[in-house]
């Protein structure tokens, strides 16, 4: 299908929904509702059309006005929602620069779905423990993704440039990302004791021990989301991250329950009626994602915060997913990188580490695009 053939233009949020319910393994991220826990961002729903005006694929675009201009970042999270497998990148692409151009943007970034590269959990605990690597990248993967290889061979001849792989997180959508396996060989689904024997020893242990400790666990509603906060402060402020404010989770939540009734789920665990643990889940199609979570310091050997998780991991199954998602995680392997803790406890949950095709930039403005990024990278300094 040559580029000719191919219209992009603005399309209702219903069917971008609609071509997002043909692929289930699309990130919640291109949700047209999702614009609204952005607000900071214009959006901007697209459809790539054929000549016979069938829809062929569609992009939730998020467009962040430069500092002092009037031209925008446009972003695409997780995105676009496409036939990877089979298009002609650049019969989809041209006519999404030309738009975009037209409509201001000095600067397309997009992050195509697609897997990389897999290695298992025991085998990246182990390079942990073991020493003598660096990234992740230097270990031999357990599997690699054809697909997302192609593409990027595509991306790279077309023009479009990969944002670096670092060990600490950069910004937008993380590179490497922990996954619970949920599905076997030819889509066998798993139950919980094949999962949880993915688990290193010590995980094992603490998840069954929480499912005696008398923890009561329950689904929250928009009137809990205060006690939630308040346990997510006092995680932010132990832990030494920066929060986000209680209205950023207030509206994800009514957002992505708009959008899928029941897709996002505040889950709540107390012990004779204390609040010590708490996380907010999220599922579309064959997906599920562990997002945020709190937890309290007090009765930490009652282990709530496992309980939640293997919660979450028996929810996932029962719905048919793939796999259970677990966020971002550091490309490192240096035990004392800052980041390898964090790696190192998300494989002990027997997550697989998994490489994404990445972010990827194209520059429509070379002068603006080139300020932008020093922007940003003075930004990151301090």
């Amino acid at each position: 299908m040559g580029a000719s053939q191919l219209a992009v233009r603005p399309i209702e949020a219903s069917l971008h929904a609609g071509n997002l319910r043909s692929h289930p393994h699309a990130s919640f991220l291109q949700f047209p509702e999702w614009a609204n826990v952005k607000p900071d961002w214009r959006p901007e729903t697209l459809g790539w059309f054929d000549a016979g005006g069938t829809l062929r694929g569609s992009a939730l675009v998020l467009h962040r006005p430069a500092p002092l201009l009037k031209k925008t970042l446009a972003y695409v999270p997780e995105g676009p929602v496409l036939e990877w497998d089979t298009v002609d990148l650049a019969a989809y692409l041209d006519p999404l620069l030309a738009y975009l151009l037209a409509g201001g943007a000095f600067l397309v970034r997009m992050g195509p779905p697609l897997v990389l590269r897999t290695w298992a959990a025991e085998e990246v605990r182990h390079a942990l423990s073991a020493g003598g690597h660096r990234l992740m990248t230097e270990l031999e993967p357990e599997h690699t993704g054809a697909v997302a290889a192609s593409v990027g061979s595509a991306l790279s001849a077309l023009g479009w440039k990969r944002n670096a792989t670092t060990e600490d997180f950069a910004a937008g959508q993380p590179e490497f990302q922990a996954r619970l396996p949920l599905a076997g060989a030819e889509g066998r689904r798993l139950d919980a004791g094949v999962v949880l024997a993915h688990m290193d020893q010590s995980s094992r242990r603490q998840t069954r021990k929480s499912a005696g400790a008398g923890l009561q666990i329950t689904e929250g509603t928009e009137a809990d989301f205060a006690a939630w906060h308040a346990l997510y402060r006092e995680t932010a402020e132990r832990d030494g991250f920066t929060g986000r404010p209680a209205a950023y989770f207030e509206t994800m939540f009514r957002a992505l329950n708009a959008a899928e009734p029941g897709s996002c789920v505040l889950y709540l665990a107390r012990h004779e009626g204390r609040l010590l643990a708490a996380a907010i889940y999220v599922r579309r199609g064959r997906v599920a994602w562990y997002v945020y979570g709190a937890s309290s310091s007090e009765e930490r050997k009652l282990y709530a915060s496992r309980a939640l998780q293997y919660r979450q991991m028996t929810e996932a199954i029962a719905a048919g997913c793939d796999w259970y998602d677990l966020g971002g995680l550091s490309a490192t392997l240096d035990l004392g990188h800052h980041l390898a803790g964090l790696t190192l406890f998300k494989t002990t949950l027997g997550c697989d580490v998994v490489q994404t095709l990445g972010e990827w930039d194209y520059p429509l403005n070379r002068p603006l695009a080139a300020a932008f990024d020093l922007y940003l990278k003075r930004r990151g300094r301090h």
